[in-house]
């Protein structure tokens, strides 16, 4: 299957660079997943006219780490840019640096005045370090202190609250990125939701950098995906399964909950089971679903890996069809853009 088969038009000025003061004054945009029909609604909160009780919302509680610092080498002074990926283990972490030529096997790098020391342990490919750090007291707290959210590469304004590039029920600190599609959500949206009689599920999968990386291959089947961490409890669990055997609907909060639920479900024939562990899936048309009934997702970039899994679900077509609606009227897309519901 071809990459350009996934490409859109999009104006850069359709690109939200900072997030709408109120998390439910996105616009949404419903499409019907099996005959291409789309309706229009000026606020998120419209999303409670499509929620049925006994359905069940499946929401990535992941919290985005401050992983973005800024530091000198401890000999010479020189700046240096760390992006952290993901915990190795104990206080070694995979990391990105710039400019990775100067960060050679045991150079040693300083944080806010010597209060976080980062110690070069190993060389990676296209300025990967593995980094092992030293400090006093508590890593995640001297993070939250030094680092900055690692927006996307495409957002160019600063972000002037680091609280609105996580959701409301973010609690699980690891992601390199936020689940977007649950930035809508507001705790009072949440509890008209659960008044409805509709179920809320949490899992985590810790969102990697690779969310951003592009499609470099002609024909798609070849590209490879990143892996990242997820995990299921005993509890969602059993509620996924107790609402699937009763007829409900299992609505994915968006494409890192669907991958996560996919994953699970395939292995465990349509089941869910507590698991933790990684996943690399990567969903595309011509992709059977075995977990999910509908998705509610943001608006992503052409030719990313993100519209292929929309498209799985949808069908590429209606899904070009909607983004081009979406375009015309002036949608906001991307990380702090309007959501789609796809059902």
């Amino acid at each position: 299957m071809k990459i350009d088969l996934f490409d859109f038009h999009l104006p850069e000025e359709l690109i939200a660079q900072t997030p709408l003061a109120n998390r439910e004054a996105s616009r949404l945009l419903m499409l019907n997943k099996n005959t291409g029909e789309t309706k229009h609604h000026e606020t998120f909160r419209a999303i409670l006219s499509y929620l049925n009780e006994g359905d069940c919302l499946v929401l990535n509680d992941t919290r985005v780490l401050p992983a973005r610092l800024y530091g000198e080498k401890s000999d010479t002074g020189a700046k240096i840019e760390v992006l952290l990926l993901k915990q190795v283990e104990g206080d070694r972490w995979e990391t990105l640096v710039k400019p990775a030529k100067r960060v050679k096997e045991g150079t040693s790098i300083l944080f806010g005045d010597g209060r976080l020391k980062a110690t070069c342990r190993q060389e990676l490919e296209h300025g990967g370090r593995i980094l092992e750090f030293a400090y006093d007291g508590v890593f995640y707290e001297v993070l939250e202190s030094l680092g900055e959210m690692p927006l996307p590469p495409y957002i160019k304004e600063q972000l002037d609250d680091q609280e609105r590039y996580q959701t409301v029920y973010a609690r699980e600190r690891g992601s390199a990125a936020a689940p977007t599609a649950g930035l809508h959500f507001t705790e009072q949206l949440l509890e008209d939701i659960r008044q409805k009689g509709v179920h809320l599920a949490f899992i985590t999968l810790h969102v990697g950098l690779g969310t951003f990386r592009p499609v470099n291959v002609e024909n798609i089947e070849e590209h490879d995906m990143h892996a990242e961490f997820y995990q299921m409890t005993e509890g969602t669990a059993r509620l996924l399964n107790e609402v699937k055997e009763k007829g409900g609907r299992i609505i994915a909060v968006g494409t890192t909950s669907t991958r996560t639920l996919e994953t699970i479900a395939s292995r465990h024939n349509g089941t869910f089971i507590a698991e933790s562990g990684w996943t690399d899936i990567f969903i595309y048309p011509g992709y059977q679903f075995q977990a999910i009934d509908g998705m509610i997702t943001n608006f992503h970039l052409p030719k990313s890996t993100l519209i292929m899994l929309v498209s799985a679900l949808a069908g590429r077509e209606n899904v070009l069809r909607a983004y081009k609606e979406a375009v015309e009227k002036r949608y906001r897309f991307f990380s702090f853009g309007d959501a789609m519901l796809i059902i």
